[in-house]
């Protein structure tokens, strides 16, 4: 199943350190012998709903496994302080739905489970 690294940037005032420069320029070399791409990336957020200061980040994996070691990697954790030392963020793992996801079929499980039926 697919796996995603999604994070959510927020901007800081001031100019931006060589450091996330640097972090930019390597970063996909380190996700890319684990099968990541960038799926989202540099682009402007649109939002319709609620609010979202910052940038959006989407990185995409064959799998789980290869999501959790990518960011485990002794390569991406060198590098990893290049931006958390200047970026807040979050940063989330999670895995995909298949083609044949049903929310509808979700949503049943979980009313069954609420009300005991």
């Amino acid at each position: 199943m697919t796996a995603y690294a999604i994070a959510h940037l927020r901007p800081t005032d001031g100019p931006v350190p060589e450091e996330v420069f640097v972090y930019m320029e390597r970063i996909q070399e380190t996700f890319t012998p684990f099968g990541g791409r960038f799926l989202v990336h540099g682009t402007t957020v649109e939002v319709r709903e609620g609010e979202w200061p910052g940038a959006l980040v989407m990185i995409g994996f064959p799998s789980m496994p290869e999501a959790r070691s990518w960011y485990d990697s002794p390569s991406y954790q060198a590098l990893l302080p290049f931006r958390t030392n200047h970026i807040p963020g979050d940063l989330v793992l999670v895995e995909g739905v298949g083609p044949d996801y049903d929310a509808g079929e979700t949503a049943r499980g979980y009313r069954e489970a609420q009300t005991g039926a």
